[in-house]
């Protein structure tokens, strides 16, 4: 009766012995598969969310800019006009 609680403290010891080399599998896996998908990505030249945010909101102000100098462009050469037909309508009166 004595080997029986030695034979299941061996079983025991075998199951954690296994449970850990498990676990050291799975964590060995992991970190293989987390450096090959990391490979991948950086052979497909993409980029970080924060990078493409970044380069977002630039362009978002690019286009605000370039909406505020059409409009004020269009403001200039709406004046030109207007001084220009005035400066033509003085010289015919002059004629």
């Amino acid at each position: 009766m004595a080997d029986r609680p030695r034979f299941f403290d061996d079983i025991a010891g075998l199951a954690g012995n296994a449970f850990s080399a498990f676990a050291g599998a799975r964590e060995e896996v992991h970190s293989i598969v987390r450096t090959r998908v990391d490979e991948i990505l950086n052979s497909l030249d993409l980029v970080r969310r924060d990078e493409f945010e970044a380069v977002l909101e630039m362009a978002a102000r690019a286009r605000a800019s370039q909406e505020e100098a059409e409009s004020r462009l269009n403001s200039l050469e709406s004046r030109l006009k207007d001084l220009e037909g005035s400066t033509g309508s003085k010289q015919h009166h002059s004629s």
